[in-house]
């Protein structure tokens, strides 16, 4: 379906202790992410930047966003090919750098997908899917920074 697609997230901030952030400390950086029709997800910033650890932060999110995409496009592809997955995980990990203003940026991500298929026949065909999810992928086509993949198959 080629177009254009439209999204919409809602981002509330929770964090308000009492004062707003009358000081950096004074305020929980806790919020909620929630599209319409949907469970909402507990936010936060990272722990090193005064986070909920119990939360997702955005960081996480943009390495689960590349992974989620990338294993969506694979599995498209292995239906279309004929590759029949059972199985597949992804542990995927991604370098932030602290620049000295205090900003940063992702140097990269590594997807580490583990996959199952049913035909040790096609197993190169499955291997090969990946780079091709990589290019088709709409999240890694949209950063600046290179997504790489170390696949594993197994029948």
């Amino acid at each position: 379906m080629k177009g254009t697609h439209n999204y919409t997230m809602t981002t509330r901030w929770t964090g308000n202790t009492g004062t707003g952030t009358s000081a950096y400390n004074a305020y929980e950086r806790n919020h909620i992410l929630q599209a319409e029709g949907k469970p909402e997800i507990p936010g936060s910033s990272d722990p090193g930047f005064r986070g909920d650890k119990s939360r997702y932060n955005p960081e996480e999110m943009l390495v689960g966003s590349l992974s989620t995409c990338h294993m969506l496009w694979y599995l498209h592809l292995c239906a279309t090919a004929g590759v029949i997955v059972v199985d597949y995980v992804d542990h995927a990990t991604g370098t932030m750098i602290e620049t000295a203003d205090g900003g940063g940026y992702f140097s990269e991500v590594t997807l580490h997908p583990e996959v199952t298929i049913t035909d040790p026949a096609m197993i190169e065909t499955a291997n090969s899917l990946h780079e091709k999810a990589n290019k088709l992928c709409f999240i890694a086509n949209s950063v600046k920074f290179p997504v790489h993949h170390e696949a594993k198959c197994r029948v």
